[in-house]
């Protein structure tokens, strides 16, 4: 019945449009098909790349921020709808802004694109921007109906069709990691601190936290071996990023990882980084229905009535803890795990980012934590 009611709402607003185009004379503008694999459809009209996608569609609750969502490599491989219907409205600010050099989304869902911003900081309009990327966008009424529906079927590959069609994409049968990491080693600052930042797509403002809090950070790609002989630096904590799509296709981190719990070196992980550190304790993963991706996730600190507001982006959480891990913190809505700890040795991870700062600075404080663990 979905099907069938989508395809006549379909039918019913390109008779709509033609009727316009023969009355004024003028072209609409592009359209554009969100196809679901389960085969419901959704009409709308381009505002960035004219060209076709494929993804994983899953929607985010974010009232502000869509630079940094877009630029979060936690999103590579995925069609994003923003469920606030006010998009594009303070523009584009300037690169240094962003999480990453370029935009990480396969695709953008609004219900209405404001094309004309106003900031003083804005450098370009968001549909400019997608198009210079290639990224196709789509603005379309009822993303309230879409997100609905992924509530009820759960995300699942989707794509953005415009004249030819493609085949669906799965992201979680590749390696994105690989895809988003840097391909170099960064050394960041001259603090008193060293840590190595495993980057497995890592948003900028892990390191600026670091930094700000005078650790000198050495980002290094998802697969370097921190242990190998040839590695000419020293450092005394790890920190694992953030990251897109399935953990257990980063198994080059997980083997870093238990080197560096074998010689009790201090872990902290985030986001992905969390869900590594459970598989790499012995723990595992699991994927959620449809994901936590928003400004407003209540976490609880375990055995306490202590709630912080949260930042979050994942598909994935953890499910079974490893041996020796406690919980650390506990979703207030659905009850998963949102970070774990050793019992005894400086090994921890939150599944939020405490680098986000939605409130604006409600978990802040877990890099001092860490930072303090690392110092002794």
């Amino acid at each position: 019945m979905t099907g069938q009611y989508m395809m006549g709402a379909r039918n019913a607003l390109v008779e709509e449009r033609t009727l316009l185009e023969t009355l004024t004379g003028s072209v609409y503008p592009r359209r554009g098909t969100l196809m679901l694999q389960d085969g419901t459809v959704f009409e709308g009209v381009s505002f960035g790349y004219a060209g076709p996608t494929a993804g994983e569609v899953v929607f985010g609750t974010g009232m502000v921020g869509y630079p940094e969502a877009l630029t979060d490599a936690s999103f590579s491989g995925q069609i994003l709808v923003m469920t606030y219907p006010l998009m594009g409205n303070y523009g584009v600010p300037e690169q240094s802004s962003w999480e990453d050099d370029r935009i990480h989304v396969s695709g953008l869902i609004v219900s209405n694109y404001i094309d004309i911003p106003s900031h003083a900081q804005s450098r370009m309009n968001l549909g400019t921007w997608l198009q210079r990327e290639k990224i196709p966008a789509l603005e379309i009424s009822d993303t309230r109906l879409l997100t609905q529906h992924i509530r009820e079927h759960g995300v699942m590959p989707a794509k953005i069709i415009f004249d030819a069609d493609i085949p669906f994409y799965n992201p979680d049968e590749e390696n994105l990691v690989a895809r988003v990491s840097t391909k170099r080693v960064l050394e960041q600052g001259t603090g008193d601190t060293t840590i190595a930042l495993i980057d497995c797509g890592a948003k900028r403002n892990i390191a600026r936290s670091l930094l700000a809090r005078n650790a000198r950070v050495i980002t290094v790609p998802w697969d370097y071996d921190l242990f190998a002989p040839m590695v000419d630096f020293t450092f005394d904590g790890i920190m694992i990023s953030n990251g897109p799509g399935n953990p257990r296709m980063a198994q080059h981190t997980i083997a870093t990882i238990q080197k560096a719990m074998e010689r009790r070196i201090p872990v902290f992980g985030i986001c992905l980084g969390h869900q590594l550190l459970a598989l790499a304790a012995g723990g595992d993963t699991y994927k959620l229905k449809f994901g936590h991706r928003s400004q407003n996730q209540p976490c609880v600190l375990h055995n306490t009535k202590r709630c912080y507001i949260t930042t979050q982006n994942h598909g994935f959480a953890v499910g079974t803890l490893p041996p020796d891990f406690v919980p650390w913190f506990v979703n207030a809505n659905d009850g998963s795990n949102e970070g774990i700890h050793h019992i005894e040795y400086p090994f921890f991870s939150v599944q939020f980012h405490p680098e986000a700062a939605p409130g604006p600075v409600d978990t802040a404080w877990l890099f001092d934590y860490f930072l303090e663990k690392v110092r002794g």
